[in-house]
């Protein structure tokens, strides 16, 4: 059976692929348009140098999206090559720092020719695993950009409204947002009556102590603090609703989204394992069982497992020194989950 090597730099609209042979003479290089018509060109090209798709092994810098989809379905052998990985070896062939799609297509064929041996194909996890990759990444993002926000809000209320810090801990809770949705400005919070804090609490969902509650909240708005001047406190105000309106729609989407995501995590058939392990519930262990994957040949063994997560050190040692450190080169999602 004749190997060819395929290397394939991808970008948005296009690809650039390299074809060479096993002794690294190159057979064809082409550009294809992202979508079917670069597929069909492109199963053509490789068509002409090989019988079977066995024989056809490719390098790309990605292991998801559609395109590499269509490249497993068919057969190839595809590995997903690390884009750090890949400058590493471009270095091994220019020291100019010359660099074009092209160029790295010929870097990646190369890779996947000479090394192949040291990296993995691109994972065949089950569609049921990929389901629940993307919810959980989705909702981990949502998260992640409600914290920017609360961080932004955070600051503007600084700059003119210290008694809503005073008042509320955590900015991206209902009783924060109902309140400050209702009195954006220090001089509408100072108006408001214990009854009528009372009532906003009720709307945004409270149910329980919300006279204490509104009693806190009264106090902590009508103690003394230093003022704005009315034009800029009502420009911090304008922010600050905006800020209200864009942290309580990530509220919902996030709270639809984990409802989602615990529903395709409960019908994985590994859900059981992972929920086993002391600290992970429906969404920490969608969201590890999501990076981890369900592939049982994904992972050469545990340690291999330890460095993707982050979570084995990484030895340094030259003549006399020796240093363990930790390991940065991570998958930053996976050790968040897993740090928690």
């Amino acid at each position: 059976m004749v190997t060819i090597f395929v290397g394939d730099d991808w970008a948005e609209a296009h690809h650039d692929v390299h074809v060479m042979d096993s002794d690294g003479v190159r057979l064809a290089s082409r550009r294809f348009p992202e979508g079917l018509d670069g597929v069909g060109a492109f199963h053509g090209l490789l068509a002409d140098h090989a019988s079977d798709p066995f024989g056809v092994v490719v390098g790309i810098e990605t292991d998801r999206g559609l395109w590499v989809e269509a490249l497993v379905a068919a057969g190839y052998r595809v590995y997903a090559i690390n884009p750090m990985s890949v400058a590493r070896y471009r270095d091994r062939h220019t020291v100019s720092g010359a660099k074009s799609d092209a160029g790295d297509a010929k870097v990646l064929a190369d890779v996947v020719r000479t090394d192949c041996h040291n990296h993995r194909p691109v994972a065949g996890d089950s569609d049921l695993a990929e389901g629940v990759k993307v919810l959980a990444r989705a909702h981990q993002s949502l998260i992640w950009a409600r914290g920017r926000h609360t961080n932004m809000l955070r600051n503007g209320l600084r700059e003119y409204y210290p008694a809503a810090l005073e008042a509320f801990d955590n900015l991206a809770d209902r009783d924060t947002l109902a309140v400050l949705g209702r009195a954006p400005t220090p001089e509408v919070g100072a108006r408001l009556t214990v009854p009528q804090i009372r009532a906003v609490l009720k709307r945004g969902g409270r149910q329980r102590n919300l006279e204490h509650r509104a009693a806190e909240i009264y106090q902590a708005l009508h103690t003394e603090q230093l003022t704005a001047p009315a034009q800029v406190a009502a420009a911090f105000g304008a922010t600050t609703t905006a800020a209200v309106g864009i942290i309580t729609e990530l509220n919902t989407q996030i709270a639809t989204l984990e409802t989602e995501m615990g529903a395709a995590f409960e019908q994985h058939p590994d859900a059981d394992i992972y929920l086993s392990v002391p600290g992970l519930g429906d969404v920490l262990g969608a969201r590890v069982l999501g990076e981890f994957g369900d592939d049982p040949n994904r992972y050469a063994d545990g340690k291999s497992r330890r460095n993707y997560a982050g979570t084995s050190p990484v030895t340094r040692a030259s003549g006399k020194k020796r240093a363990v450190l930790a390991r940065h080169v991570r998958n930053r999602r996976l050790y968040d989950a897993i740090d928690q």
